[in-house]
């Protein structure tokens, strides 16, 4: 029998996917699940489990944690990364990482074939073919639920007909996790007026009053959390583990499908929506004004690359190098308030402030100047103002 890998989350697609490659196309299946921050020790154990149940060969579970970060999530951090100013890009990012884990493994196995679960429609497709074409052109792909059309229900009553009679019709939501954020998929993002409802969201409102953090960044990396300091996956971890108990980082995205559709999804990413606007904070306090408006505009591009799969593209090493460069002097304490469903940015301190600077304060004193200097200024940088309107004064 010839291998296939299957990249696998225990899900139901993915579930489809492992029956059908052994009973229709007689192939021997591995399964991999490749975690990006969404599985437990405990629910890593059950989703083994299950892929057992099922009949696969073998499984196994690759942990991404530290290289995610250190090669996408620094870099969103560093850019502000928020596609539409509104989605930190929760699931798209990982996809690709995953999808380079399973191709790693397909080879270590020798398989002729990589499976994965994603419809015709979605943005996922794109990605797990590109990097699959890309890393291992002689490997060939299978997709069942997009060259079946397949509905939910099909794949049910297939299952089900196998053997297999996990309570999937409880499932209401597509729900996919990870470090930097929850996406949550169900009817209502399938409208364009309908909020999600409160029960949709995995991280429900438990904390009431106000708390107060204070995080520490060194150049661009969120290294601290309260004066405690470990790596930035483990600080991440940690400040999740405390905003979300507010239900904090809800929101819906609406954005341009890589296969040109819009598509709109829900989505709770305490941490990152936190981490994003408390750096971004800082980079205001400390970086100058051109800095930051070339930053805004290539950090752009990298999110809509980043989203659209196009990771091998040579011009992100190239942005990855300014962002990591810009960074130098993005050190310092961002606190904040952390209130139910939302959060208040307080202020900095930074070595690196440029308002502590003997030049003057803003709307009150200046230093440097002399009233004689400021109207010289403002006359010379009026003059093109001047002239356009005197040429044009019948406009």
């Amino acid at each position: 029998m010839e291998k296939v890998i299957v990249a696998y989350s225990g899900g139901l697609d993915t579930s489809y996917c492992v029956k059908y490659l052994q009973n229709e196309l007689n192939l021997e299946v591995y399964s991999v699940l490749v975690n990006t921050g969404g599985f437990s020790e405990e629910e890593l154990k059950i989703v083994e489990a299950k892929a057992y149940e099922m009949g696969v060969a073998s499984h196994i579970n690759k942990n991404i944690l530290e290289e995610y970060y250190n090669k996408a999530i620094k870099y969103m951090v560093f850019g502000n990364v928020l596609k539409n100013n509104t989605y930190p890009l929760s699931v798209s990012a990982e996809r690709v990482f995953q999808a380079i884990e399973v191709v790693k493994y397909a080879k270590e196995m020798g398989a002729k074939y990589i499976a994965h679960g994603s419809t015709g429609a979605g943005n996922d497709q794109v990605r797990f073919d590109m990097i699959f074409q890309t890393l291992a052109p002689e490997i060939e792909i299978i997709t069942p639920i997009r060259d079946l059309k397949l509905s939910r229900q099909e794949e049910i009553t297939y299952l089900k007909k196998c053997g297999v009679n996990y309570p999937w019709e409880k499932a209401k939501y597509s729900i996919n996790k990870g470090i930097w954020g929850t996406s949550i998929g169900g009817v209502e993002t399938l409208t364009s007026h309908q909020a999600l409802p409160e029960e949709a969201y995995p991280s429900q409102l438990e904390k009431t009053g106000s708390t107060d953090i204070k995080l520490h960044f060194k150049k661009g990396e969120l290294i601290g959390l309260n004066d405690e300091f470990e790596s930035s996956v483990n600080t991440i971890l940690k400040l999740e583990a405390i905003a979300s108990k507010y239900a904090i980082g809800r929101d819906i995205h609406v954005g341009d499908t890589i296969v040109g559709i819009k598509g709109r999804v829900g989505f709770e990413a305490a941490a990152a929506v936190i981490t994003i606007k408390a750096h971004h904070l800082l980079e205001k306090h400390v970086l100058s004004k051109w800095q930051q408006n070339l930053k805004e505009q290539l950090a752009s591009w990298y999110g809509m690359l980043l989203h659209d799969g196009q990771y091998f593209e040579p011009v992100m090493r190239n942005i990855e190098a300014f962002l990591t460069d810009s960074q130098k002097t993005v050190t310092g304490e961002v606190f904040v308030t952390l209130k139910p469903y939302h959060f208040s940015l307080n202020g900095i301190e930074s070595k690196h402030n440029l308002m502590k600077s003997k030049f003057g304060e803003y709307g009150e004193t200046n230093k440097a100047w002399t009233a004689e200097d400021a109207k010289g200024f403002i006359k010379i940088l009026g003059t093109a103002n001047k002239i356009y309107h005197s040429v044009n004064s019948e406009l």
